[in-house]
């Protein structure tokens, strides 16, 4: 049975908020009676007792839909990314990170191309390079899209190899300033 839409019904729910802000499940009437919380993350209802894991991406959910091509582009990449030395690889929401302290670059698999942003303490000039952007006072992010196995090669595994090398440098914290 739906509640009438009268005019003590209307008076009773909250305002909608202005366009392009979503409110909170716990704004929502519906949900003001049922026990449960709403997940930080992902933003779904969870009920009370009930276990909840939005952190499911992997590197496999992120590769399975990509073409044979990509498929062996992106094997080569990691294989010639884990041969620069101990690293942690992970995915994280629509990428694959790349990081020994801090992140020194990631994959996004995209339908046609991956898309591979690494960080260097310098901007590069290349017609591989699709667009760079600083990403903070030391750090310049450059991005390379590669369709095919054979982009995995100099010079780009040779800017990997140096933003994995300058990466500790890049973001290594500065000490504190002494007084005097």
């Amino acid at each position: 049975m739906t509640a009438p839409l009268d005019s003590s019904y209307c008076a009773s729910t909250p305002p909608l908020p202005r366009r392009g802000i979503r409110p909170s499940w716990s704004d929502r009437p519906y949900y003001q009676t049922m026990p449960g919380r709403e997940c930080y993350h992902c933003h779904q209802w969870v009920q009370e007792n009930e276990e909840h894991n939005c952190w499911t991406t992997t590197e496999e959910n992120l590769t399975a839909d990509l073409s044979e091509d990509l498929m062996d582009a992106w094997e080569r990449l990691r294989e010639t990314a884990s041969s620069f030395g101990e690293q942690r690889i992970y995915a994280s929401h629509n990428s694959i990170m790349f990081s020994r302290s801090a992140c020194y670059f990631f994959v996004r698999p995209k339908k046609k191309v991956l898309e591979v942003w690494f960080f260097l303490g310098r901007t590069l000039k290349s017609p591989l390079i699709r667009k760079t952007q600083k990403a903070s006072k030391l750090k310049v992010a450059h991005m390379v899209h590669i369709t095919h196995r054979d982009y995995v090669e100099p010079p780009l595994t040779d800017w990997l190899k140096e933003a994995f090398d300058s990466s500790e440098r890049l973001s290594a914290k500065k000490s504190s300033k002494t007084t005097r």
